[in-house]
């Protein structure tokens, strides 16, 4: 089963990729969809017999890969309880996006590529969500990788959209050099990339074995490590490839960008896929860094950081797939920021609940775009609430959800108010240095999540109609292969949370996850934020509703309010709008220098110097030679007697006095 599961989206991209002129676009919609739907309902199987089972991790194998020396990586499926959560998360998501694809993308001509590329997207993420050892992880990540830079430049022949593909693959080849530089660390310390065998020894170093001596047992950068130096480094360099992949602070930049690819890509991206690998790793991987007090603190840091710049920017976009893009930034950040504090099970429990609300988000944006003639300013939208009801209540479901709407103190609340609640309140018990600084960060971004949210709705849903005429004579609802996906996440963004939330973060937590997730001895964190004082409980809900009031009273009692604050505050209105000037900072510090480097390499290195002295050098002195040379052929007899004459005199002189000799 769970090899059909892994392996059934790379069928679909085969059949798709190498066959989809043969057999035409529907039948390469109907295949890729329905096989992805198969690998859904089975992964769906696999979480609720394995999942809420009590059987333990197991490994099933697939090939013999990699035996060089002391290194031995074996092609295998590692199952526990995070694989099965993340292959639900995945195949769900995906099988929806293929479904509602059908109808975004059906007047595209290249729709045999498109859906190619969505089921090697897939694969490439259960690769990684499935591996049993760090090469095999690292596979599916780079895959992810590619796949993402395909379907971000789909239509190729937007240049914003090839500028866009390119920015995300380099920005996350910064991230990969690390995370390339971290499995290494890993064998370096524990002599084995195969996930088992680290996690045993990681063990037996949490218990204190093997920590006595302060003897140097890796050397990086030029400097000799101890054992908890060491840990730490390569606890920092897995981070920073994760920091790559979901868009963490400063390496964030690739993220808003991804939007110019097609809206099911972005759903993809950002609910169920590339994002959420970086949050994967941090999670598999927490036996290491349970190792380390300062890389957990550090991962706090970066996710609580995230989670308030990413809100701040989304409070002025004002393009419906940016807010929701900046949205995701955010979310991420929550997760890093319990992932730092131990609170493992609140972090996957969002990344499960948000993969529904945010997918809920980004479909029922392309339905509000498919609508309104691929119009995405939402300045130019407004009024639509009339015309396409069942998107504006999906809308609405998904921002609910976003925002956390619920009743504190209770079991009544859609999905985000359960999981994103559990992570502030996990950060309030939280233990390491940041903790504070992250519950502050938090509960502020949840005031400007709502604040954004409704805002989104407002200007998109209310107010008067601003598109233009023929736009508007036209405008009605997406067909019902574009809106039964948006009533399937619809029902995950309100139920995943009171369904679930028993098993992910409740009393059931220990049964549940059986070792998947590191729980520390005495960890308050798990089972004590539903014992928090009450006005820390209220903080998310009153964040919420304050957000609300004064999206309310900007864009609807009072519609000129937003651009007359704007013109009171324009410095702070550009530093917003700008997204802190990164991409501009960026730019100055290194796209400038690079090409400035690259252009006198090319120019001088390689043009003056190289080939000047090279073979272009040579070839223009012998070209010169051989002119010369040419000159003396004439083609005039007596030019030819005459040089036969001197010839005749010069060998004669030399033969009367040379010669003699």
């Amino acid at each position: 089963m769970y090899q059909a599961i892994v392996f059934l989206p790379l069928i679909g991209f085969l059949i798709a990729g190498l066959f989809g002129k043969s057999i035409g676009a529907k039948a390469c919609e109907y295949i890729t969809s329905g096989l992805l739907v198969l690998a859904a309902i089975l992964s769906w199987v696999a979480f609720i017999s394995f999942g809420l089972g009590d059987d333990k991790a197991f490994i099933v194998p697939v090939m013999r890969w990699i035996n060089s020396g002391n290194l031995n990586v074996d092609w295998a499926l590692y199952i526990d309880t995070l694989t099965v959560v993340m292959l639900v998360v995945v195949n769900t998501v995906s099988a929806l996006v293929h479904i509602y694809s059908i109808g975004y993308m059906h007047n595209d001509p290249h729709r045999p590529r498109f859906f190619a590329y969505l089921s090697l997207f897939t694969f490439a993420m259960l690769m990684l969500v499935t591996a049993s050892n760090l090469m095999q992880m690292f596979f599916g990540w780079e895959g992810v990788g590619l796949a993402s830079y395909l379907l971000i430049g789909f239509w190729y022949k937007k240049p914003s959209a090839n500028a866009a593909a390119m920015k995300a693959f380099i920005v996350n080849r910064i991230g990969d050099f690390g995370f390339a530089l971290g499995i290494f660390g890993v064998f370096v310390l524990f002599g084995s990339i195969n996930l088992e065998s680290v996690f045993a020894n990681a063990a037996s170093l949490g218990n204190g074995e093997g920590t006595e001596g302060a003897a140097p047992v890796m050397v990086f950068a030029g400097y000799a490590l101890d054992r908890a130096s060491a840990i730490t480094i390569v606890s920092l360099l897995l981070f920073m490839g994760a920091m790559g992949k979901s868009a963490q602070f400063l390496l964030h930049t690739w993220l808003p960008d991804a939007m110019e690819g097609p809206t099911p890509v972005s759903a993809l991206i950002h609910a169920a896929t590339m994002v959420t690998a970086g949050v994967f790793l941090v999670a598999r991987m927490s036996p290491i860094f349970e190792l380390s007090q300062t890389a957990l603190t550090f991962v706090t840091f970066i996710g609580a950081t995230t989670a308030f710049f990413a809100a701040t920017v989304g409070l002025v976009q004002n393009d419906i797939k940016r807010v929701i893009a900046y949205s995701t930034c955010s979310q991420l950040g929550y997760m890093f920021a319990a992932l730092g504090i131990g609170a493992y099970g609140p972090a996957i429990f969002h990344l499960f609940t948000h993969a529904f609300f945010k997918a809920l988000l980004f479909l029922g944006a392309g339905s509000v775009i498919h609508a309104v003639s691929d119009e995405q300013d939402m300045r130019k939208m407004g009024g639509l609430r009339k015309h396409i009801p069942k998107t504006y209540w999906m809308m609405i479901i998904g921002t609910v959800a976003l925002t956390g709407l619920g009743i504190p103190g209770t079991y009544i609340g859609t999905a985000g108010f359960f999981s994103k609640d559990a992570i502030i309140e996990s950060l309030y018990v939280g233990q390491n240095s940041y903790a504070g600084y992250a519950f502050a960060l938090t509960v502020v971004a949840a005031l400007f999540t709502s604040f954004y949210s409704w805002r989104l709705i407002f200007m998109t849903f209310h107010g008067r109609e601003k598109a233009p005429a023929d736009v508007m004579a036209h405008i009605h609802d997406s067909p019902k292969v574009m809106m039964v996906p948006l009533y399937i996440l619809a029902a995950g963004a309100l139920l995943a949370g009171v369904v679930f939330s028993g098993y992910f973060i409740g009393e059931g937590y220990a049964e549940f996850w059986r070792g998947a997730l590191f729980t520390r001895e005495g960890n308050d964190v798990i089972t004590e934020f539903h014992e928090v004082p009450f006005i820390v409980k209220l903080a998310p809900f009153a964040m919420m509703l304050i957000g609300f009031i004064t999206a309310w009273l900007f864009y609807i009692k009072s519609p000129g309010l937003p651009g007359e604050l704007a013109k009171q505050h324009p410095g702070l209105y550009q530093f917003l709008l700008n997204k802190w000037y990164f991409d501009e900072i960026y730019d100055f510090l290194f796209v400038r220098p690079t090409k400035w480097l690259g252009r006198f390499l090319w120019k001088k290195g390689d043009g003056w110097f190289i080939d000047g002295f090279g073979p272009d050098g040579i070839s223009a002195r012998v070209l010169d030679i051989t002119n010369r040379v040419v000159r003396l052929q004439s083609g005039y007899l007596y030019h030819y007697a005459f040089a036969m004459l001197i010839g005749a005199a010069l060998l004669t002189t030399w033969l009367m006095f040379g010669g003699a000799r």
